[in-house]
């Protein structure tokens, strides 16, 4: 599925995969996070965590009408609030598709899928 937007230059489409890694990439950056985990843990195993390349497999990007939803499997650093750090991914990631994007997003759901010490 993609979104389809139509500007004064033309018509732009929006892959939910690019969605996905733009809201990936910005999760990782933030404070708490050690990384994102597949959405299917029992076939890719436990809490794997994913590199740049396949933060997709760990977003699932959908599309109710006009409004989008994004669900994010991440995995915690130990010893972090975990909902001071789903808090901070949730508006980290409504600002970044925002501004990059030009996208409204209606909801953004955390999935915490482990807890890790955080290799610094």
């Amino acid at each position: 599925m993609s979104i389809e937007l139509n500007t004064n230059d033309g018509q732009v489409t929006i892959t939910n995969e690019v969605i996905a890694t733009i809201a990936g990439g910005t999760a990782v950056e933030c404070y708490g996070i050690v990384g994102m985990a597949s959405k299917s843990q029992i076939k890719d195993g436990i809490a794997e965590i994913l590199r740049k390349e396949n933060y997709s497999r760990g977003i699932v990007v959908r599309q109710e009408e006009e409004k989008l939803h994004i669900d994010m499997y991440i995995i915690v650093s130990y010893g972090t609030k975990i909902s001071e750090v789903a808090n901070n991914v949730q508006s980290q990631v409504k600002y970044t598709l925002s501004q990059s994007l030009g996208l409204s997003i209606d909801s953004v759901n955390i999935y915490i899928q482990g807890v890790r010490v955080a290799k610094d």
